[in-house]
């Protein structure tokens, strides 16, 4: 197992989601090794790219890039080639390939994939929904959801709502908390599209303790105590029977397959 943090950027000259998700699939494979993982976007000039080029020699960082621009391009794989940095160049040599076989020359323009169609406006109107109705701030969210999330605290509720709204549904979440009260509006939800996240004690206990170390406190609090973390995994449990809802423990899940056991789940039940 490595300890050490290995540094990762993310160069795009669009949103750079193509090369975050190649990247999301190949570091998923090493879940014992930690990655610090930097995202640039929309860089289109080489003074910006230079800088970033040489944050990343000073951090030693892998670079995954998905430049069109053929000269920032070059100047990246250049660069890493002479600073001995590791570079995945994401789109060169496929638009090579693309172009000697279909004898056409590319556009060589970022963000086509991103034209203002349905589907985009769609994506940014779930992303604005996931964020308006996160953590349960407006209850009305739950009846205009197209996916509802519940669970108790670290169960990827909200980084779950994010990647779903990036498919394009709208999905609200609700934190459980043991003897809180729960909206009247959950239960009013199609009991189809209410999913109960859940874990396992050690898993939770762990990354409870872990947020805690990370903003400089006391790690063995009430919040990461293992009979208080049973009681409210007990709590949801109840829950998500009365709801007759589907429960998925996220505990060995990485988000990608959580999200695919929802949307399949949906798919099921149309």
């Amino acid at each position: 197992m490595n300890n050490e943090k290995i540094n990762i950027y993310i160069i795009s000259d669009s949103l750079g989601e193509t090369g975050f998700s190649l990247l999301t699939a190949g570091t998923v494979q090493f879940p014992k090794s930690q990655f610090n993982i930097s995202r640039f976007p929309l860089v289109k000039t080489e003074s910006l790219l230079n800088g970033i080029l040489n944050k990343a020699k000073k951090d030693n960082a892998i670079i995954l890039h998905t430049l069109v621009n053929p000269e920032l391009s070059n100047l990246v794989n250049s660069f890493c080639k002479e600073n001995n940095l590791q570079v995945f160049d994401a789109l060169t040599d496929l638009v090579t390939i693309l172009q000697n076989r279909t004898k056409e020359t590319p556009l060589y323009a970022s963000g086509l994939k991103h034209n203002m169609n349905t589907d985009y406006f769609k994506r940014i109107e779930a992303l604005e929904f996931a964020v308006t109705y996160d953590d349960g701030k407006d209850p009305s969210g739950f009846l205009k959801a197209d996916i509802v999330l519940l669970g108790v605290s670290r169960t990827s509720k909200t980084p779950l709502s994010l990647y779903l709204a990036n498919q394009g549904y709208k999905v609200a979440n609700l934190p459980l908390v043991p003897k809180a009260q729960i909206p009247d509006e959950i239960y009013k939800v199609d009991k189809n599209k209410i999913f109960g996240l859940t874990n396992d004690p050690e898993v939770l206990n762990n990354i409870r303790r872990q947020r805690m170390i990370a903003y400089g406190l006391n790690p063995d609090t009430t919040y990461s105590n293992v009979d208080n973390i049973n009681e409210e995994l007990e709590f949801a449990r109840n829950l998500y029977k009365k709801l007759g809802c589907l429960q998925i423990n996220v505990a060995k899940k990485s988000i990608e397959e959580t999200a695919t056991i929802i949307i399949e789940s949906l798919g099921l039940n149309a």
